[in-house]
């Protein structure tokens, strides 16, 4: 387990929203357990990345344990030009790369993560899901995401998805500060009517 401070940055270049960076997209699935190690690599080549990370903690024995844990495990998602792409197929830290096909859509759904988890809140594992209300948040820190909402018992948990991976986040919600809206045209097909 990492020290705090030997973490890397969640995205590099740090403080840079990742819809500013530029080049293509692409998503490194690495080997097990190698998503940070290949984010200090691509952090000293200056390659941009995204690796969505939330804090986990546990009890074991009397003592806590705190670790930041990648969102999505195994995968690390990273910008830039096609010497970058082969830079990262070098540092033997990757199964293998996945194209992005629709830049812009990976883009959007990365920039909710981002925007959640800049919020401070904390993310869980969600298993991906294709039916549900979709929602947009009106208030609070989280205003403007758009997710999927499920409702627990007394609890509402609004879904973030990536798509291509095939893979979720959550964050918990006051059901007062979301409005029902239609689903984004691209996930129009994933969304059954009634």
């Amino acid at each position: 387990m990492l020290k705090e401070s030997d973490n890397p940055p969640i995205s590099f270049p740090a403080g840079t929203p990742i819809a500013q960076f530029t080049g293509r997209w692409w998503v490194a699935h690495t080997r097990s357990r190698n998503e940070k190690a290949l984010a200090h690599d691509l952090l000293a080549r200056q390659v941009s990345y995204f690796l969505p990370m939330t804090w986990n903690i546990r009890r074991h024995r009397h003592r806590t344990f705190k670790a930041l844990l990648p969102v999505f495990s195994g995968y690390l998602f990273f910008c830039g030009t096609e010497s970058d792409r082969l830079a990262v197929l070098k540092t033997n830290r990757v199964a293998g790369i996945i194209e992005v096909v629709d830049q812009a859509r990976l883009v959007a759904e990365l920039s909710q993560i981002e925007q959640a988890l800049k919020s401070g809140v904390p993310l869980l594992p969600h298993r991906y899901i294709k039916e549900g209300q979709w929602c947009r948040v009106t208030a609070g820190p989280l205003m403007g995401l758009e997710g999927i909402i499920i409702q627990t018992k007394n609890l509402a948990r609004l879904v973030l998805q990536v798509e291509m991976l095939g893979q979720a986040t959550y964050v918990d919600i006051d059901m007062r500060m979301v409005e029902p809206i239609e689903a984004p045209s691209y996930k129009q097909s994933a969304v059954r009517r009634p």
